[in-house]
């Protein structure tokens, strides 16, 4: 017993003496992702890029799915479940988007400058890295804060530093993207090491100055009514600093099939989750058939054949879909499909706007056949231009620009070919009411359709006095609030 005792001992001394290090890895997985380098942020911060204008359902990610938007703009209806169609969604969740991209856009920022080794050259120059990371961040807080209005910006992606962030207003926080895009691409130097990591454009340094100042110049849309002296500046300095001027430099993001966790979310609802859930809608089929428009037979499910079927757009009641009505089309269904996120022919919607409302661009042109040649730049995009068809189509009287009704016809071309981006279809009917949309007959409020979504429903709980502030100098928290640029 003694000896037992005393083996006891010379254990417990043992023990007491050792260093923890000294036992390595014992309780910690191995598994277990510490810390990454920064091309492999970027590469996560990008792959969510693709849902905020390719709005698809999402499963077990609340708030990446954003098929609602979809059925804002009356692209998609809704069949056996109607809800969002409706306009059933009061509130969302933005917790995905801070902790995911914004986060890891933010850590790659601050590892650049605390010179981690975890930024070294491998990952592309100091300076290109950054700038990267702060347009891309740009580009997602300008996203969310056109959705909600105030949100919190400058106070945000601080960690434990600040647990209850501010709601800046909408108006600085689109002052300080302008700025924070515009830095940005100045930032960026073509002769240094591209970003790696990079999905989207492959490092190509010249094409994220491009995609930022593209960006700029969507952002100044929403002022022209709102602050017509910004909106000119903003828009001046954009074009001139360089935005896509063809479409061999349209921004997509390829999708990859054979990859669960990054193939496209449309063919994930569909052809993997067996859901039939949606078809392009009535309020878009009818017009694009009415006009004799081929890209209908891209967008939608082609049926016998030759036919594609629209479902009527706002009802209650359950729909079967397949056979009946058309899904949206095989090309978009494909698992690998490529997903535009900014096309030469938005840009020459923008210009032919711009020149319509008495703006001022450099190189402008008619506004004529900035219109004519966003429609051919759509044709192309789409794989349906034919010469004789498109003539033929241009000088419709439906679809021929006037002077009288030129904003509508503009924003109406621009509504089809976004086809699928309900984000900025949504966005250019509030801003200018076209194309004209008759909400859901059979929608849950008598309002119509939305004008903003809703804060988070645990915003308030989680931060009362920065929701209070912004509920108090925005306006309710409810979908018919309008943001800071939507002006009547």
């Amino acid at each position: 017993m003694k000896n037992k005792f005393i083996l006891f001992i010379a254990v417990l001394f043992a023990m007491v003496a050792c260093d923890p290090s000294d036992f390595d890895d014992t309780n910690v997985d191995p598994r277990q992702v510490k810390e990454a380098p920064t091309r492999t942020l970027l590469t996560f911060a990008l792959q969510q890029l693709p849902f905020t204008v390719w709005n698809a359902p999402i499963r077990n990610v609340a708030g990446y799915g954003t098929e609602y938007l979809d059925l804002y703009a009356q692209h998609l209806a809704e069949g056996p479940y109607p809800a969002s169609s409706l306009y059933s969604v009061r509130n969302l969740s933005w917790t995905a988007w801070y902790t995911g991209p914004l986060y890891n856009l933010q850590t790659i920022i601050n590892l650049n400058n605390e010179d981690s080794k975890l930024a070294d050259i491998g990952n592309g120059s100091k300076n290109n890295q950054i700038a990267v990371a702060r347009i891309m961040k740009a580009y997602y807080f300008w996203f969310l804060t056109d959705i909600y209005g105030d949100i919190p910006y400058s106070d945000a992606l601080k960690g434990n530093q600040v647990l209850q962030p501010k709601y800046d207003k909408q108006e600085d926080i689109y002052n300080d993207l302008f700025k924070e895009l515009k830095e940005a691409q100045a930032m960026i130097n073509t002769g240094e090491a591209g970003v790696t990591g990079d999905i989207l454009l492959g490092g190509d340094m010249a094409a994220w100055k491009r995609f930022a100042n593209t960006t700029r110049l969507f952002m100044s849309l929403r002022l022209m009514k709102k602050n017509p002296a910004k909106a000119q500046t903003e828009m001046t300095a954009a074009l001139t600093d360089g935005v896509i001027e063809s479409n061999a430099q349209n921004i997509t993001y390829k999708f990859i099939g054979g990859d669960p966790n990054n193939w496209n979310p449309w063919y994930e609802n569909y052809s993997n989750d067996n859901r039939n859930d949606y078809a392009i809608s009535s309020t878009l089929g009818n017009y694009m058939l009415a006009n004799n428009d081929p890209r209908v037979f891209v967008y939608g499910e082609v049926l016998n054949g030759s036919e594609v079927k629209p479902l009527p757009y706002g009802s209650s009641a359950a729909k079967n879909i397949p056979g009946i009505y058309s899904r949206i089309g095989a090309r978009l269904q494909a698992s690998d499909t490529e997903a535009p996120i900014f096309t030469y022919a938005q840009v020459q919607f923008v210009k032919a706007e711009a020149v319509h409302r008495g703006f001022t661009i450099p190189n402008g042109g008619a506004v004529a056949d900035l219109y004519n040649s966003a429609i051919k730049a759509s044709w192309e995009f789409w794989g349906v231009y034919d010469e004789a068809a498109y003539n033929a189509f241009i000088a419709d009287a439906d679809i021929a620009y006037t002077t009288a009704n030129g904003l509508e016809k503009i924003i109406s071309q621009k509504w089809v070919h976004q086809y699928l981006n309900g984000f900025e279809s949504w966005t250019d009917w509030r801003r200018t009411g076209f194309p004209v949309l008759a909400p859901a007959p059979d929608a849950v409020d008598s309002r119509g359709i939305p004008r903003r979504m809703g804060y988070p429903s645990n915003a308030k709980a989680l931060n009362e006095a920065g929701y209070t502030e912004a509920v108090t100098r925005q306006g309710a928290d409810d979908n018919y609030t309008r943001v800071w640029w939507d002006a009547q």
